[in-house]
């Protein structure tokens, strides 16, 4: 059984993620969690003055919260009325970022799904400030939707990689499974000048491939000074609808793949965006 965490502030964007999600796994039993953490829309409410007002406002925006968490439920289940899935509701009062790391360990989660901007949507930026905390700071990958993304298949992926960080086996294990339903192209890019790969590099890579026994792999090796710049020009030369990459905080040098790629590919990414998180998990 799959398990799925999607957070919601109810925003178009959010129910886009959520009708990705459930089509993304639409061949697979899932439990899907549902999620809204609505202690901001209390903390940050104009007529908080005193105690007794704050705990009314948190009762009033608790049961508006349940409401708007069944109207979802109801939307998706008309839309996606599929016997595989299992769905939870959750409202809680907390942040989404502390919510969703405590979820992920309870439960165990598979992945995170959420939509690359929330209720402020504003198009200047890829990622609103919750979807880059999220994508910096919870311990299971994160699929990242775009606000304009409607669902195709992942048939075409791209995975930039220098060969240098160890992969999870879970992790790539759910890859996988993606990669098998849809009979994907894994592309993995290699940028660098020197064509020779280390010991390390060659281990990892035959971890990889070791690891997607049933995906076709293409790999590939391009020269470029600029690493995002080279991501984004793939994506457009090779019609690419699925981006992955690996989210590594072991170091403060080792930021090839760690947050300034993370946030700059952001300013030009429109395909899904799944972020592996090369962290320890139990």
């Amino acid at each position: 059984m799959r398990k799925i965490l999607v957070p919601t502030d109810f925003s178009e964007n959010a129910m886009n993620a959520l009708r990705y999600a459930v089509e993304l796994f639409k061949y697979e039993r899932c439990d899907f969690f549902i999620l809204h953490a609505y202690a901001d829309e209390v903390y940050d409410h104009n007529t908080v003055v005193s105690r007794e007002i704050f705990d009314e406002l948190k009762e009033r925006v608790h049961k508006n919260s349940n409401i708007a968490l069944e109207k979802t439920l109801s939307e998706i289940k008309n839309i996606s009325p599929n016997p595989r899935h299992e769905y939870k509701l959750l409202s809680m009062f907390g942040s989404l970022i502390d919510e969703a790391n405590d979820l992920v360990d309870k439960e165990n989660m598979d992945i995170l799904i959420m939509g690359t901007r929330g209720e402020t949507n504003d198009r200047k930026l890829t990622f609103g400030s919750n979807t880059l905390q999220v994508l910096k700071y919870v311990k299971c990958p994160v699929l990242v939707v775009p606000s304009d993304c409607s669902y195709n298949a992942p048939k075409n992926i791209l995975f930039p990689t220098n060969y240098q960080l160890p992969f999870k086996r879970r992790e790539l294990k759910l890859f996988s499974t993606l990669t098998k339903s849809f009979r994907s192209i894994i592309n993995f890019l290699y940028i660098s000048n020197f064509d020779k790969l280390s010991i390390r590099q060659e281990d990892n890579k035959h971890f990889l491939k070791a690891s997607l026994p049933n995906a076709e792999l293409v790999f590939h090796q391009e020269t470029a000074k600029d690493l995002t710049y080279a991501i984004n020009q793939f994506i457009e030369r090779n019609e690419i609808d699925f981006l992955v990459m690996v989210n590594s905080r072991r170091s403060y040098l080792e930021n090839l793949l760690d947050r300034s790629t993370i946030d700059k590919i952001g300013l030009h990414i429109k395909i899904p965006f799944l972020v592996m998180q090369n962290l320890q998990r139990y």
